[in-house]
């Protein structure tokens, strides 16, 4: 019974969805260890705000879906736990605020070392989590949820952990975070054409909703090929780290992604789809992170 209810919130925290919060981390930390201005302790704590984050969105989307009725039996993505009924929305409720709650204090303890920027961070995500689909103007029902994950994977997440363990930015990594914000928006992409029917039933105008599942699948490729051309500029503008290029070959690896994206249309295809972009994000993160590294060992 514990473990059959501990599979349940386990689903219910999405852990396919985690990448988004892992990977610009990842990235941030390889940087500032190759520039020698890392704190190991620092980006522990900045990866551990990043997934509660992540998980009281996902906790948040899970409760707010429900109660706006964008999640319906007729949903072909994974089981929402609220809507199945497997965890009773109260509790669902509950759960969200405690992650929340955990990441304020773990922002509370990043204020303290690196000032006032990472607060401001730390209180838009977790305003963002609630408010993308919560609040009486919920911006993921405006098509605005490409914008909110491009910036909080991206910028945010990215040059904020490398900015509180250095307390400096440099040009590099403003470009660097580039990169897992818009594979972020292509996970949220795939999302979002998977469920482009239900949710023109439930008034999400996602951008899928908008403007058709030809945008989606040609917004879907762009922000794939633009995701690689990212390490392409930086090692342009810097003239070194030439490692990091392995990284521009991402769209070789997105290959089935972008197939099923482009050739079908049933949700267990895109839902497959979904996690093949995240394990994408995630190995660009690591070719990226150990390009990075490398270039700086070998010295």
């Amino acid at each position: 019974m514990i473990v059959s209810h501990l599979k349940i919130w386990t689903q219910a925290c999405r852990p396919r969805t985690l990448p988004a919060a892992v990977a610009p981390v990842v990235i941030g930390t390889a940087m500032a260890g190759g520039d020698g201005v890392y704190h190991l302790p620092t980006a522990f704590l900045a990866l551990l705000g990043a997934v509660t984050i992540q998980i009281g969105t996902n906790l948040a989307n899970d409760y707010f879906d429900f109660k706006k009725g964008a999640d319906t039996a007729e949903r072909t993505g994974p089981v929402r736990v609220t809507q199945a009924g497997l965890i009773p929305p109260q509790s669902v409720m509950c759960a969200f605020i405690l992650a929340f709650s955990l990441a304020a204090f773990i922002t509370v303890w990043l204020t303290l070392r690196a000032g006032w920027p990472i607060a401001a961070i730390g209180i838009m995500g977790i305003l963002a989590g609630i408010f993308y689909t919560g609040g009486p103007w919920p911006f993921g029902y405006k098509g605005l949820g490409e914008i909110f994950v491009f910036f909080f994977f991206g910028p945010a997440a990215t040059a904020g952990t490398y900015y509180v363990q250095s307390l400096e930015l440099n040009a590099a990594v403003i470009l660097a975070w580039a990169a897992p914000g818009l594979l972020s928006a292509a996970i949220l992409t795939v999302n979002n054409l998977r469920d482009i029917e239900t949710d023109r039933k439930a008034g999400k105008r996602t951008l899928a909703v908008r403007f058709g599942i030809s945008f989606a699948r040609a917004e879907y490729y762009l922000l794939i090929v633009a995701a690689s051309f990212v390490p392409v500029v930086i090692y342009a503008m810097i003239q070194d780290h030439i490692e990091i290029l392995f990284s521009a070959l991402i769209p070789i690896f997105a290959l089935p992604g972008v197939r099923a994206v482009f050739s079908h249309g049933d949700g267990p295809a895109l839902n497959r789809a979904l996690a093949d972009t995240g394990t994408l994000l995630f190995l660009y993160s690591i070719l990226f992170s150990f390009g990075w590294i490398y270039a700086d060992l070998k010295f």
